[in-house]
């Protein structure tokens, strides 16, 4: 082989490893601010996604809010104060479902903040209309519902499956329905930035046990982005252990059940196309014990090489 053909070979090597690692560079950046389900009201679901290299966040729940904007500052995941992160990053709240776990955070701090738009569908729009931002719970900070209309807040409904641009960012979502202890509901986001695109679930439970088809809806409708690589994480939740009887779920998922639902999407997708695929694990119930024994079954049963991923409070990661 001669010197220019070693030259051009090593060239052609060099190109192909620099394209993938462009392929693969993050999309998202993510600062949990709280990650459990159950009865620390100090961390409970909230996660900020924003496009890399932005302070664009949307909060995606909102059960802990200034418990984890000073968790993140202390990390040194912001540099600015807490007021600020939540004034002015915070460009709008997406809430899944109504259970105050993962809405909180966002009565509580409503005082503090500054004007945005919170993002719910029909009827989770309407439990936060009537029954919170009331002027009776707390005072009505939105532009709809009953009470003294202070309109600090925008409440758009969003209507299932159907893309909205996101306000103060270049982001879009779709909404999907699931089940979260028939017939009680619970929301999906798909969130899209140019060609890519994060999920994140709220409370849901599987389809065997909540006799629904919305997780295998969702997965059809997810299965074209998995299959172009364009899917950058699903924040799903696990709540309890396998020991957790079905008939003692409550609208949650085991370890068991996430694994069956995940080849479910295999098998849609393909097998083998969710390998190294990002899996956000959220909503852990407490207590400790439950929380490793969950993280351990999870890992033992992971057969389809997924990138299974813990998310701490306050500690950024991308996607």
């Amino acid at each position: 082989m001669t010197t220019i053909n070693r030259y051009l070979i090593g060239l052609f090597l060099i190109t192909i490893q620099t394209f993938a690692q462009q392929k693969q560079s993050a999309a998202f950046e993510v600062v949990p601010l709280g990650v459990k389900g159950g009865i620390d009201e100090k961390n409970l679901s909230a996660y900020l996604v924003a496009p890399i290299h932005t302070h664009d966040y949307i909060c995606l729940d909102a059960g802990t809010l200034n418990s984890g904007i000073e968790k993140a500052i202390s990390n040194k995941v912001f540099n600015v104060s807490e007021s600020e992160v939540l004034r002015k990053y915070i460009k709008g709240y997406f809430i899944s479902h109504a259970h105050l776990d993962h809405i909180s955070g966002l009565i509580i701090n409503s005082p503090a903040d500054s004007s945005k738009t919170i993002y719910a569908t029909k009827k989770c729009m309407g439990t936060i209309e009537n029954h919170y931002f009331n002027g009776e719970a707390w005072a009505n900070f939105g532009d709809e519902g009953v009470g003294f209309k202070l309109k600090k807040y925008h409440f758009q409904t969003l209507a299932p499956e159907e893309d909205t641009k996101i306000t103060n960012t270049t982001m879009t979502v779709k909404a999907f329905a699931l089940s979260h202890g028939n017939p009680f509901e619970s929301t999906a986001f798909l969130i899209q930035n140019n060609n890519d695109y994060v999920l994140y679930l709220g409370d849901t439970g599987p389809d065997s046990v909540e006799k629904s088809d919305k997780l295998k809806l969702l997965w059809q409708a997810i299965t074209p982005l998995i299959q172009n690589k364009q899917l950058r994480g699903i924040f799903i939740e696990v709540s309890f252990p396998n020991e957790q009887p079905d008939s003692s779920l409550f609208g949650h998922l085991t370890p068991n059940h996430l694994m069956k639902e995940l080849h479910v999407l295999n098998e849609l997708t393909g097998n083998g196309t969710l390998k190294n695929c990002k899996i956000i694990i959220t909503h852990l119930k407490p207590p400790t014990q439950n929380i490793i024994k969950i993280k351990e079954q999870l890992q033992k049963q992971n057969d389809l090489g997924l990138q299974l991923l813990f998310p701490e409070q306050g500690k950024r990661f991308e996607l």
